[in-house]
C-alpha cells in the first residue's frame, strides 16, 4: 500500500503533464478561444510557445518570432521602409500594427481584411487616405468591389520599397506593370467595362517605350492620373480631364495644347486615330509588300540567272574594270552609310527595347539616354551628308554631269521591264543596260527620298515640345507613324536591293569594291557608248527599246 501510494505520487504530475499536452489551453489561458477564431485556428500552441508541453511550465522559455514560420516574409519585411524607419529609431508598424494581435489575426486574404488595407495604412499616411477615399479605386471599393486595388496593390505587401529604388514596384519605370495588373487583365476590362488597350497603347508609345527600357524620369501612368487621387476623366477635378490636359502635359511640354486640343492620348493602330495617321499607315502597309516584293523577285531571278551562267562557264557581257565613284564620292557614301546603320540600329533599340540586339544600349538606359542620344548625333551626321552632297553638286562641275547620268529617262522604264521579264525566263535575250541604268537610279533617288522623309519627320519628333505647343497634336502622330514605316521601308530596302547588288551579286561577289577604291570589277555592257577615262558618256535617248544580246553568243563552248 505504501509504494502504491508513493508511485501514485510520482506518477500523477506526469500524468497531468500529458493531459495538459492534450488538452485545449484554453482551460488555463483564455487566449486559447480567440485562436479558434483566428488564422491561426490551425496553429498548435507550442510551435509558437516550446518547451511548455508539460505543466507546471518551465520559467525562462521564450516565445517565438512570426519568422518561425513565415521567415520569408520576415525577410522581406527587414527590407522594407517600414524596417529602415525602426532602424532609425523612427516610429515604424511591426507585424502586430498590421495583422493585429497574434491570437486574434484574420487571414490577409479574407474580404475583411482586403477592405480595411486603406484605414489601417491611413494611421500614419492620413493625406494618401483622403486622396485615396475620393478615387476611382477608393470609390470602388466603398461600393463593395473586390477587385478594387487598395495600398497594398501597387506598394506590395511586406517588401514596400519607396519609389527612388528599382526594385520597388512603384518605382517610375515598373509604374505601367503596376497598373497593368488591373489594367491589362482583360478578365476585369470585361467585368467592369475598363478600356481593355490603355496598357498595350502606352507601351507602344514614346513614354512606354523608354520606360520599357528603364527610364526612371519619362511619364508613366501616376504621371499623367495621378497616383492616390486618380479620378475619372469626366470629373473636372481630374489632372486628364480635357481643361486639365494642358497644365498635366505641359509640367514636361510647356506649352502643349495651349493653341489646340491635345486629343486622345492611349491610341491602337487601326484603332480611334487621326486621319492623317491611318491613311499613312495603310499607305505604307500597301507600298512595303509591293517595293520589297517586286526587289525579291527581281533579285532573286537575277541571281538564278547569273549563277546558271557562271556554271554553265558563260563569259560575262562585261569591259574592265570602271571608274565608278571619286573621292568626295566615296567620303559621302562613308558617312551616309555609317550614320545609316546607326540610326536603323538605334531607332529600332528605341522600338524594340526588349530583344538581344538592342540590350548593349538599353542597359545604360536608367543612367543615361543612350538609345536617344546616339540616334540624333547619328541624324544629324546624314543631314550634315546631306547637305554636303547638295554643296559638291553646286560647285564641282565633274560631280554635277555624274550626277545629270543619273536622271531618270524614258528608257529606264523599258530597261526594266525587259531586265525584269529576262530575269523571270519570260524571255531568253538578255536586255542591254543603260551605264546608270534603272538599278543605281532606284538606289540613289530612294535615299534622296528617304533622307528628306526620315528628317522631316525626325526633327518634328526631336522638337516635340514646339510642336505640341504650336501644332495639333495629330502632327506629331502622323511625324511618328511616317517616320517608323520609313525606316522599315529603307532597311528592308537596303538589305534586299543594295546589299545584293553590292555583295551577293554574283559578277561581283563577294564585294563591289568601289565605295573602298572607286573602281568596280562589274561587267558593263558597251554595246551603245564606250569609257573615256573611267567614264561613261551620256547614253542617247534616241532608242526607246533597250538592246538585246543573244544569251547564246558569250557561250564560250559554242
Amino acid at each position: 500500500m505504501r509504494w502504491g501510494l508513493t508511485t501514485l505520487l510520482v506518477l500523477l504530475p506526469a500524468a497531468l503533464g500529458r493531459a495538459q499536452q492534450a488538452a485545449d489551453c484554453s482551460a488555463c489561458h483564455e487566449q486559447g478561444k480567440a485562436v479558434a477564431a483566428s488564422a491561426h485556428a490551425q496553429v498548435r500552441c507550442v510551435q509558437c510557445h516550446p518547451g511548455r508541453e508539460t505543466y507546471p511550465h518551465p520559467a525562462g522559455l521564450k516565445v517565438a518570432g512570426c519568422e518561425t514560420c513565415h521567415a520569408e516574409v520576415v525577410g522581406e519585411q527587414r527590407r522594407s521602409v517600414h524596417a529602415e524607419a525602426a532602424r532609425r529609431g523612427e516610429a515604424a508598424p511591426s507585424c502586430e500594427v498590421c495583422h493585429g494581435n497574434v491570437h486574434e489575426l484574420k487571414s490577409a486574404r479574407s474580404v475583411e481584411f482586403h477592405r480595411n488595407v486603406p484605414e489601417l495604412c491611413g494611421m500614419c499616411h492620413a493625406e494618401a487616405l483622403d486622396h485615396f477615399k475620393m478615387s476611382v479605386h477608393g470609390t470602388a471599393l466603398a461600393k463593395g468591389v473586390r477587385d478594387a486595388p487598395v495600398c497594398t496593390s501597387c506598394h506590395g505587401e511586406h517588401a514596400i520599397l519607396p519609389p527612388s529604388r528599382r526594385g520597388s514596384t512603384v518605382a517610375p519605370s515598373r509604374v505601367p506593370e503596376t497598373c497593368g495588373q488591373c489594367h491589362g487583365d482583360v478578365r476585369l476590362s470585361r467585368r467592369y467595362g475598363l478600356p481593355p488597350d490603355r496598357l498595350v497603347s502606352f507601351q507602344a508609345s514614346f513614354h512606354g517605350l523608354a520606360a520599357r527600357a528603364g527610364s526612371q524620369t519619362v511619364a508613366n501612368c501616376a504621371s499623367c492620373h495621378g497616383a492616390h487621387d486618380v479620378l475619372p476623366s469626366s470629373d473636372p477635378r481630374s489632372r486628364i480631364h480635357p481643361r486639365n490636359l494642358p497644365r498635366t502635359c505641359g509640367e514636361c511640354h510647356p506649352g502643349a495644347g495651349q493653341r489646340f486640343a491635345l486629343g486622345p492620348i492611349h491610341q491602337i493602330a487601326g484603332g480611334a486615330e487621326p486621319l492623317g495617321v491611318r491613311w499613312a499607315r495603310g499607305f505604307y502597309q500597301i507600298i512595303i509588300p509591293i517595293t520589297i516584293g517586286f526587289m525579291l523577285i527581281h533579285n532573286l531571278g537575277d541571281w538564278v540567272r547569273k549563277l546558271r551562267r557562271k556554271m554553265r562557264g558563260m563569259a560575262p557581257l562585261h569591259t574592265a574594270a570602271s571608274l565608278r565613284m571619286l573621292p568626295l564620292e566615296r567620303i559621302q557614301h562613308a558617312l551616309l552609310a555609317t550614320s545609316f546603320l546607326v540610326l536603323v540600329w538605334t531607332g529600332f533599340a528605341l522600338r524594340y527595347p526588349e530583344q538581344w540586339w538592342a540590350q548593349i544600349l538599353v542597359r545604360w538606359e536608367s543612367r543615361f539616354p543612350v538609345r536617344g542620344t546616339v540616334h540624333r548625333v547619328a541624324a544629324v551626321v546624314l543631314i550634315a551628308t546631306s547637305i554636303l552632297h547638295v554643296i559638291t553638286l553646286l560647285t564641282s562641275p565633274r560631280l554635277r554631269r555624274r550626277w545629270q547620268e543619273l536622271w531618270p529617262k524614258r528608257r529606264d522604264l523599258t530597261e526594266a521591264v525587259a531586265q525584269l521579264a529576262y530575269n523571270l525566263g519570260l524571255t531568253n535575250r538578255r536586255p542591254l543596260l543603260s551605264e546608270h541604268s534603272y538599278v543605281e537610279k532606284i538606289e540613289y533617288w530612294a535615299v534622296v527620298w528617304g533622307t528628306a522623309i526620315m528628317a522631316l519627320t525626325g526633327i518634328a519628333l526631336w522638337a516635340n515640345n514646339w510642336v505640341l505647343a504650336h501644332l495639333p497634336k495629330s502632327v506629331l502622330d502622323f511625324a511618328s507613324t511616317v517616320h517608323f514605316y520609313e525606316a522599315v521601308l529603307a532597311a528592308l530596302a537596303i538589305v534586299v536591293w543594295h546589299f545584293y547588288t553590292v555583295i551577293f551579286d554574283p559578277d561581283v561577289y563577294p564585294m563591289d569594291t568601289a565605295f573602298l577604291t572607286g573602281w568596280s570589277p562589274r561587267p558593263r555592257v558597251v554595246s551603245r557608248h564606250r569609257e573615256e577615262l573611267g567614264r561613261a558618256a551620256p547614253v542617247s535617248e534616241a532608242a526607246t527599246a533597250p538592246a538585246t544580246a543573244p544569251e547564246e553568243e558569250h557561250d564560250p563552248n559554242g
